[in-house]
């Protein structure tokens, strides 16, 4: 069986500490998503989000009880860069989620 490297997860912000505070189920999901990502596959519940940045891509979890975001960024020798982490309240992603995601993403920009 072939060993398998997992990319680093580098949380910005307070996205870890949000995380650990939605849903049993909806940590599970998200968990399951980065997996994916460390092992260099495609998340299945992602879209780009260019509003954000270039590169950066949107995990979608929803379920009855809500729907949740994380904003991510893949640095290809760094790993993966969770940028945001939130429960949407509307249907549009509020302002101050893009602007903070937007903010992080230049922070890790500048650090090249």
């Amino acid at each position: 069986m072939e060993d398998i490297s997992l990319k680093e997860v580098h949380w910005h912000g307070d996205t870890l500490d949000i995380i650990r505070r939605f849903r049993k189920s909806v940590r599970l999901n998200i968990g399951s998503e980065l997996y994916l990502l460390q092992i260099g596959e495609r998340p299945l519940h992602s879209q780009p989000m260019a509003t954000v940045g270039r590169g950066v891509w949107e995990i979608r979890i929803a379920d009855g009880k809500g729907a949740f975001r994380i904003f991510y960024f893949v640095k290809r020798k760094e790993g993966i860069h969770v940028l945001q982490a939130f429960q949407k309240k509307t249907r549009k992603t509020s302002k101050a989620d893009i602007d903070m995601g937007k903010a992080r993403y230049r922070d890790l920009q500048r650090k090249k």
